[in-house]
């Protein structure tokens, strides 16, 4: 599954480049960098891929809370400060969290690309790559910390 969702998406984002070099080059500069970035965000958040705006961030916080609280009966830290604070555990939870998000990041860039064509009517890599990850990592990582603080023993 996890290969099948990977080329799509990467097909998807390579369909897009063309027309988003066009783009840059006529407006002189990348869309994600512009300000009709900023503001094409409401459009997004009203058109037909709105949805998405609730239900990724809803299933990375469920694998962010399954994380936590695998985090706290192993021992480790909550999430954020083992990735700060502890770099003898930074790649094992990096790993961890890769391998929990990883097709539900690939989903997320797939479907901004998606809902980019449908709302804007046009398809701009950068921006897929930036919106659909912090959709989903933003929400997972919040979760992760808090379940685990919160599964903790107390002493």
């Amino acid at each position: 599954m996890t290969v099948i969702l990977a080329a799509l998406t990467f097909f998807v984002l390579l369909l897009s480049v063309p027309s988003s070099l066009r783009e840059a080059y006529a407006r002189d500069g990348f869309y994600v960098f512009s300000r009709e970035f900023i503001e094409d965000i409401p459009r997004r958040l009203a058109g037909p891929g709105r949805l998405r705006f609730v239900l990724q961030p809803l299933v990375a916080i469920i694998l962010g809370i399954q994380g936590g609280q695998a985090d706290a009966r192993a021992g480790r830290p909550p999430y954020l400060a083992g990735i700060l604070f502890h770099r003898e555990l930074r790649g094992e939870l990096t790993r961890t969290a890769f391998a929990a998000i990883l097709n539900l990041l690939l989903l997320g860039i797939l479907l901004d690309s998606i809902s980019q064509w449908l709302i804007l009517g046009a398809s701009y890599p950068g921006a897929a790559l930036v919106v659909g990850p912090v959709l989903i990592v933003t929400p997972y990582v919040i979760a992760r910390s808090l379940a685990n603080w919160k599964a903790r023993p107390r002493s």
